[in-house]
């Protein structure tokens, strides 16, 4: 008796390794960002106790990172479908410039416009120039990677035409309250609250609309998704417009941080946003991605570069470290491609 209950004792536990066992890489590759994010913060807690776990620099990470992570919501969208936008970074810095001469009209009581009215032109030139690299990728048939290489030079040149290449500054407390103040009792920066509201709309339109179905199904099977009644081309430039009107939300509040709208602004914000992205899961291949592992993947690079500063990390080698970052993310998700096929 007692052997036969240590057998189906034994049996059972076996039986309870072999399932963790395979249980466990589907929850790694589920949740591996999650946990990554909690082992870095509780890391750096350890080694700053004194500094790191604090509201006030969680709060700084929140605010820095918003920026960034507002683009990374647009450009997911792109990269699922399989493309790619590297024009995010200029259609920043000519958004912001464009957004910086609006708001100083508002302040001109002869040519004066509202101020919703000067955020609401800025995004529309956002996706503006998000529709033309859509055009350019889905009807013009030109690589995505080629396309918005060539907005992003347009885009910076238009920038420093319209500000003849100077900072523009002098705006009112209204707008400067968008990227540099505080809501709840003072608590929480208006950036995040932007950064959550957008979260909030990418994700509905992502994973509740029927819009999310068809960029999944593009970027999945293109030829199969055109069978199916989907129109391709159409998903594909509502993206870049998506991609684009984000970059243009992010130039407004990092032109309100700074309180100036500058012409250089911008310069390797699209290429820390797709880190964003592929770090968060989504895939270069396309059909492969999430908006909570976006927002995840942007909340890391902010804890990234919060204790590479923390930590008194050379400026040049933070430079290297993100670098480095970006080519291993590229190179993960090449490599774990490959293992699925």
């Amino acid at each position: 008796m007692f052997l036969a209950q240590l057998y189906f004792h034994k049996k059972g536990i076996l039986g309870i390794v072999k399932q963790f066992n395979r249980l466990l890489p589907r929850f790694l590759s589920k949740y591996a960002i999650y946990l990554v994010l909690v082992i870095m913060i509780v890391v750096m807690s350890i080694i700053k106790p004194e500094n790191f776990p604090t509201w006030a620099n969680f709060r700084n990470i929140l605010r820095q990172m918003t920026t960034i992570g507002i683009m990374a919501l647009g450009v997911t969208f792109v990269i699922i479908t399989g493309g790619t936008d590297l024009s995010g970074g200029s259609l920043v810095a000519l958004c912001s410039v464009v957004c910086a001469k609006l708001v100083c009209l508002n302040q001109n009581r002869e040519y004066g416009i509202p101020l919703a009215a000067a955020i609401l032109i800025t995004i529309l030139i956002g996706s503006l120039g998000g529709f033309v690299n859509g055009v350019l990728a889905a009807y013009g048939k030109v690589p995505p990677f080629i396309g918005t290489l060539g907005m992003m030079w347009v885009a910076r040149g238009i920038a420093n035409l319209l500000s003849d290449s100077r900072p523009i500054s002098g705006f009112n407390d209204a707008f400067n309250f968008i990227g540099g103040g505080l809501v709840a009792w003072g608590i929480i920066p208006m950036p995040v609250i932007v950064f959550f509201l957008c979260s909030v709309v990418a994700y509905v339109l992502l994973h509740w609309t029927k819009f999310g179905t068809y960029v999944y199904a593009v970027g999945s099977n293109e030829v199969a998704a055109h069978v199916s009644g989907t129109n391709v081309k159409r998903v594909k430039m509502f993206t870049y417009i998506i991609a684009g009107a984000f970059a243009a939300i992010a130039a407004i509040i990092i032109t309100s941080r700074q309180q100036s709208g500058q012409p250089g602004m911008g310069s390797g914000y699209e290429m820390e946003a797709i880190t964003c992205a592929i770090i968060g899961g989504a895939s270069f291949s396309g059909g492969i991605g999430t908006i909570p592992g976006t927002v995840v993947g942007s909340l890391i690079m902010g804890v990234i570069a919060n204790s590479m500063t923390m930590l008194q990390i050379n400026p040049n080698w933070q430079m290297v470290i993100k670098g480095a970052i970006v080519a291993l993310a590229v190179l993960f998700d090449t490599h774990k491609q490959r293992k699925t096929k």
